[in-house]
């Protein structure tokens, strides 16, 4: 049977054709990472010009790294009016694990502290394939390991801190999930997994209905995939810290937020996600978006569908980590 793809939202349309002309003018191949990334480095702001004239402060530092490895950059976003016991997002950027830096997910920060007047902490991770395998989310689980050390010091709550992420992002931050149940790490109270890129086989029926086109295909996801894991991809050596839907057990984990477009490769894979954290006893929000692309509350914001998408995520984060109406 010959697969169709699922037709996208008409009112998100100029969305996506921005979305391809400005994120996916360089088809991202193993011989072209290099070149994706220099182009990435134009379309992101510079922290200052995202910050201009909004009641946030930021601060850059360096905490340790894993065992063996360099010292972590991040980012500290944070409300000018401090309020102790705010709540914590650890934020971790998209990009497949082998494009963009923390500064593709300080935007989001920003908004949560204007906003919510919560406390932010973006953290940059090693890419691949320079440094392949599991080597992105124990940079981001050392973050995590220094947010929470240090929460008081921030003014946040360490009960009240989720990790949060988009696309790789989102996939790297159920990794962290897992290695924080594993590894008796610190606590967390949610995890938001926008889009999440989760599985290494590329396999799925949405993955084979974006072949070649769309945002993220599934030639992109092939080519991440294999920066990622090298002759290991495919093979039960994978590490469910490099490809989170690998883990076999998804019991005890926080509580999990998964939104993804009905119209974009990774719907299959994240629904399945959700399903087997209910099969585990776990919880988890599931929001399938109809005919959005990947990426498109983002790219579309006006559209119904994307509001609704970003009211949706505001509601789980506020019933996550008990934020008050106005707060």
């Amino acid at each position: 049977m010959t697969l169709k793809p699922v037709p996208y939202d008409p009112a998100l349309e100029p969305g996506l054709a921005s979305f391809l002309d400005l994120v996916e003018r360089i088809p991202l191949l193993a011989d072209t990472i290099v070149a994706n990334r220099e182009h990435f480095a134009t379309i992101i702001p510079p922290l200052d010009a995202q910050i201009e004239g909004r009641p946030v402060r930021w601060e850059n530092r360096f905490v340790p790294g894993p065992v063996g490895a360099p010292d972590v950059a991040i980012t500290i976003i944070r409300p000018l009016d401090d309020v102790a016991g705010a709540p914590g997002v650890l934020g971790i950027h998209g990009g497949g694990q082998v494009l963009g830096t923390r500064f593709f997910s300080t935007g989001e920060l920003i908004e949560l502290a204007v906003e919510r007047g919560i406390v932010g902490v973006a953290v940059e991770y090693r890419l691949s394939p320079e440094h392949p395998g599991t080597a992105a989310a124990e940079d981001c689980y050392a973050a995590l390991l220094w947010f929470a050390e240090n929460a008081r010091e921030l003014g946040v709550d360490p009960g009240r801190i989720i990790v949060s992420g988009a696309s790789a992002g989102g996939g790297l931050s159920a990794a962290v999930a897992l290695m924080a149940r594993d590894r008796q790490g610190p606590h967390l109270a949610g995890q938001l997994l926008n889009c999440p890129m989760l599985d290494d086989r590329n396999e799925t029926v949405s993955s084979r209905q974006y072949d070649g086109f769309g945002a993220w295909n599934r030639r992109n996801n092939d080519t991440a995939w294999t920066a990622i894991l090298g002759d290991m991809r495919f093979t039960d050596a994978v590490s469910p810290y490099a490809a989170a839907a690998r883990a076999t057990d998804l019991a005890g984990l926080p509580p999990a937020y998964i939104e993804v477009g009905s119209a974009e490769v990774f719907r299959d894979e994240d629904i399945a996600y959700a399903q087997r954290i209910w099969a585990a006893g776990g919880t988890a929000e599931l929001h399938v978006w109809s005919g959005a692309y990947h990426g498109f509350s983002g790219f579309s914001p006006d559209a119904i569908v994307s509001r609704a998408a970003v009211a949706a995520r505001d509601s789980w984060l506020r019933r996550t980590l008990g934020l008050r109406p106005g707060s």
